[in-house]
């Protein structure tokens, strides 16, 4: 049986487009009578980790149970899930809030690290409610998921935490990388949340003695986990859209009075550090593909074996090739995001800060406020948009989808 596997990335509300190529992927295998679910290997960061959880807790049916994640983010409410910390805005700038010790919350989910700007209780209350923590043990003890694996960033060494929950008999081979380390554990609640929490946004999580911050400020396409946990073969769905040609950097100069914009800034800090990476990941990956298809049709077996004997001792595992299946936005989400202000702006009592942000980012011309604002629009009607995005996406590759899958 193959070892199919999947990869989350991270991009706060973006993630829905996750959700929606989920759903067109089972749509065009179309009814089922498989035994197994479709993968085997889930990696997840940051929203990556929480839609990778759910589709874990459900590994014991063949589609996930998908259509029950796309009701879920169907049924977010700006008002509760966008919620301004006003303590929290206060400790942010206050010199003594790291002089505070930590605090477990009322329920007992984890420790929280200091103040943040969003009131993290909405996205507490899914993580710990809406996923079958229990069922998701139960799928990976009884072999239906060889792993489960989420990327977090340890706060005090800035090392990439990789937490893998692993079937019996399955192995997650180690990285020899002094800033990527490995941690067999069972992932619950407090990992998948430690995953998702982006600095200023989010609080830092407790996870043992340890804190952690959202994982994908520096590795948010966990390509190398899920291959090092046993992936045969990869779906990779990203959350940015590939231009057809480079930016006119020149042409981009006539906007530069937007520079000293703070959401403009942000805009642009959560493009480079949650969506450039992975355009690099990728072709990384399709490099060490072809590489190793000429490696794999000159080699004898024995000359093959002893680059393998190399690789095994210096990086901790060899080199093979690995078919994948890549899904991105076939449209801009930042600009989908200015043109669903345009049309909702004004609709939500969010309070005097955030009605000024998305008014800002509903501006034709406020393109990096918008790509910011589509990180933050933890709403139903925002959610449905991206998940009709990437289900027609996904059903657009009908044909590569069934031959990946075998038929």
């Amino acid at each position: 049986m193959s070892n199919v596997g999947l990869v989350l990335s991270g991009g706060g509300a973006r993630g829905a487009y996750e959700v929606g190529v989920l759903a067109g992927l089972v749509e065009a295998l179309g009814p089922s009578e498989r035994n197994a679910a479709l993968f085997r290997v889930i990696a997840g960061t940051s929203v990556g980790a929480i839609n990778g959880a759910w589709l874990a807790a459900n590994a014991h049916v063949w589609h996930h149970r998908v259509e029950q994640l796309v009701t879920v983010w169907e049924a977010l409410k700006l008002e509760h899930h966008l919620r301004v910390d006003l303590l929290g805005l206060v400790g942010w700038t206050s010199p003594f809030k790291f002089l505070r010790k930590p605090t477990r919350d009322e329920d007992g989910v984890a420790d929280r690290f200091g103040r943040s700007v969003l009131n993290p209780r909405a996205l507490e209350d899914i993580v710990a409610a809406a996923i079958d923590w229990p069922q998701l043990h139960d799928n990976v003890n009884e072999g239906r998921l060889r792993a489960f694996v989420v990327a977090a960033l340890h706060i005090g060494t800035g090392a990439t935490t990789m937490f893998a929950e692993l079937a019996p008999g399955a192995e997650f081979k180690p990285m020899k990388h002094p800033r990527r380390i490995a941690r067999a554990t069972r992932i619950d609640a407090e990992h998948v949340l430690a995953s998702a929490a982006i600095p200023a946004l989010f609080p830092a999580r407790r996870v043992g003695r340890s804190y952690f911050a959202d994982g994908g400020l520096r590795f948010n396409t966990p390509i190398a986990p899920a291959i090092r946990a046993g992936a045969d073969k990869l779906v990779i769905i990203t959350l940015m859209h590939a231009p057809a040609r480079p930016p006119d950097i020149d042409a981009l100069g006539a906007s530069a009075e937007q520079y000293p914009s703070l959401t403009f800034l942000l805009g642009k800090v959560f493009n480079a550090l949650l969506l450039d990476p992975v355009t690099y990941d990728l072709q990384v990956l399709e490099r060490f593909n072809r590489v190793m298809e000429v490696i794999d049709s000159t080699l004898e077996p024995h000359e093959r074996a002893r680059i393998d004997a190399v690789l095994e001792q210096e990086r901790g595992q060899a080199y093979r090739r690995i078919p994948t299946l890549v899904f991105e936005p076939s449209k801009n989400i930042g600009v989908l995001a200015g043109e669903h202000l345009r049309h909702h702006a004004g609709s939500w009592k969010l309070g005097r800060f955030y009605e000024w942000l998305l008014a800002r980012a509903a501006d034709a011309d406020s393109t990096w406020e918008a790509d910011l604002a589509s990180y933050l629009l933890f709403d139903g009607a925002w959610a449905r948009t991206l998940i009709e995005l990437g289900r027609a996406d996904a059903l657009a590759k009908r044909d590569e989808v069934r031959a990946f899958f075998g038929g």
